[in-house]
């Protein structure tokens, strides 16, 4: 199949039981899932070649040999050698033979396969952190170092004052080029950070605190199977938005929640209710790959019925006493459901009288097994000066008859979080297409303002002139896809401008930027384009006239789909 064949070695039959024994494989790795090579100009600095592993779920089986399950825990040790570019693993330990060219790495904990990583490039580091370091290209250390210094080791107190101590001993991050092909990877001791997300400050944060949470939920004690990632998931996602309040407020952390349940209401639409994928304990079947799997309710319906024990504690105190014990008893092993929920009775008595895991309505098995929304959702009222503000500007902008200079002068964007803006302008998509006289004065309000804002923000704001078709600002829609090399803002523009009439402006921007996107990128997107065509060729895009795409797609736009929401939506963190 597409994920490989087992390997089956044969013992000695004289082998005694518990006897130890050493198997050596000698293998070379081809192209895989797990190792992206990058020419130098896939890179900020266009110096050197790159190359990076992602091996979550199942994609390190094409980068050793190994048991690629979540179940099984090894240490692992490996020497690597390279001229003229620093190499860095997921490891405890390193030395560097200079004379020798060779790298050596030691992990001393046990971990899952898919967690063993590898990068390699021009990278230098800086200290931002007693026990912290971040690793970059020249070009992109100053910024780096400006955005985190000081941050991490503050986010690492608040989790160890929650959880217990951190394990790992170092947390270095390394930012990678725009081909990495999520945002963030919590592979241990080196997290591993898409560099695009370094110019919006709030993202940045959520995403690092969220890699620092699995640190504890996900490394130390992880889901035994790809069928319960929530176990990971939806706890980490619970410890980020507990160590958020502790270090920015419980306003800013029931913004950013409200922003993910939206998301995952609109992915709920999308994918309908009885959806089996919206399971929390979702069936795989064979041949089926668990990344597949990976969407919000792994995320946010995870969350939320991790909240919901919390709340049956009354106070979430001592919510963190128990996880506390929790990874305490089963660090650095895997874990069920059942392991926990067993913990959690048994360490909250008093519940286990009450016989809250059978309350009506809110059954623990139905947590678990049934589809559609979360059965509870958390209260965000503690955010209301935050969101309200939102949705006030949102009901100003479309009740009829539109009063645009109410609108207008209610609200200063620039002053708002991130969190907001992004809220605001999800809100509007939804709303899409919106009447011509609300879109011609949004574009007058805030086009400009908008124009001097994070990615985030600008990607939002394009979408919305796509699904309207607001020509006067299409011009934008191309200046940003000429300087985007990332898949998290290039997919949600393409599908857009693909589902609507713009396809032969997209193939227009795709033959004359292709050479500068990773061939997994450009796959995809040549993907996008020939829905409902022929399939595209590889075209030589010195040899293609500006208009000649007009011309192919003349008369063959094919019938919209709502493929765009739901990449749009999952901004995945794994």
């Amino acid at each position: 199949t597409d994920y490989g064949s087992s390997l089956t070695v044969s013992l000695p039959a004289a082998l005694q039981p518990h006897q130890p024994f050493q198997i050596i494989v000698r293998y070379t790795t081809a192209e895989g899932p797990a190792i992206w090579w990058l020419d130098p100009e896939l890179t900020y600095g266009n110096a050197k070649p790159f190359v990076f592993t992602q091996g979550h779920s199942v994609c390190n089986r094409s980068f050793f040999p190994c048991f690629d399950t979540p179940s099984v825990k090894c240490t692992y040790s490996a020497t690597v050698k390279a001229t003229g570019i620093q190499v860095l693993m997921s490891a405890t330990q390193s030395t560097y033979l200079e004379e020798e060219g060779v790298y050596q790495f030691y992990m001393e904990y046990p971990v899952p396969a898919y967690l063993v990583a590898l990068v390699a490039g021009d990278l230098i580091h800086a200290d931002i952190g007693p026990r912290s370091r971040v690793w970059a290209e020249p070009c992109l250390l100053p910024t780096a170092i400006s955005k985190l210094s000081g941050m991490v080791e503050r986010w690492l107190t608040a989790a160890e004052s929650l959880y217990g101590p951190y394990i790992w001993g170092r947390y270095d991050i390394v930012f990678l080029p725009p081909s990495f092909p999520i945002v963030a990877m919590e592979n241990p001791c080196l997290t591993f950070i898409i560099s695009s997300i370094l110019e919006s400050d709030e993202f940045l944060i959520i995403d690092v605190i969220h890699e620092v949470a699995h640190s504890w939920f996900g490394n130390a004690v992880t889901n035994a199977t790809w069928e319960e990632m929530w176990l990971s998931e939806g706890l980490a996602t619970y410890a980020q938005r507990r160590i958020t309040t502790e270090t920015y407020g419980a306003a800013f952390t029931c913004l950013e929640t409200a922003f993910r349940l939206d998301a995952l209401h609109r992915q709920m639409k999308l994918l309908g209710e009885d959806n089996p994928v919206s399971k929390l304990q979702v069936k795989l079947e064979p041949g089926v790959n668990p990344s597949n799997l990976m969407n919000l309710f792994t995320y946010e319906k995870g969350y939320c019925f991790v909240y919901y024990l919390s709340q049956l504690c009354g106070d979430p105190r001592h919510f963190d006493s128990f996880l506390r014990a929790y990874i305490e008893k089963y660090k650095f092993t895997s874990v069920v459901a059942q392991d926990l929920l067993d913990s959690y009775l048994n360490f909250f008595p008093e519940l286990k009288e009450q016989c809250v895991e059978s309350k009506a309505g809110l059954e623990f098995e139905r947590w678990l097994n049934a589809t559609g929304p979360p059965l509870a959702e958390p209260d965000l009222s503690q955010g209301s000066s935050l969101t309200r503000p939102v949705e006030m500007l949102f009901k100003l902008w479309t009740t009829e008859p539109l009063d645009s200079a109410a609108a207008a002068s209610s609200v200063d964007l620039t002053k708002w979080r991130t969190f907001q803006t992004v809220l605001f302008l999800d809100r509007l998509l939804d709303g899409s297409p919106l009447p011509h006289e609300v879109i011609k004065k949004l574009s007058e309000c805030y086009s400009s303002q908008l124009d001097s804002m994070n990615a985030e923000i600008r990607i939002r704001w394009l979408q919305i002139v796509v699904r309207n078709d607001y020509y006067p600002d299409l011009y934008k829609v191309r200046r940003f896809l000429e300087n985007q090399m990332s898949r998290m803002y290039t997919i949600p523009l393409y599908e857009d401008l693909c589902t609507g009439t713009l396809k032969s402006f997209a193939l227009e921007i795709f033959y004359q930027t292709q050479n500068q996107l990773h061939p997994n990128l450009r796959k995809t997107i040549q993907q996008i384009l020939s829905q409902g065509l022929n399939p595209l060729p590889a075209i030589d895009t010195t040899a293609v006239a500006v208009d000649t795409p007009a011309m192919v797609l003349e008369d063959k736009v094919s019938e919209a789909t709502n493929g765009a929401i739901s990449l749009r939506d999952v901004n995945v963190s794994a």
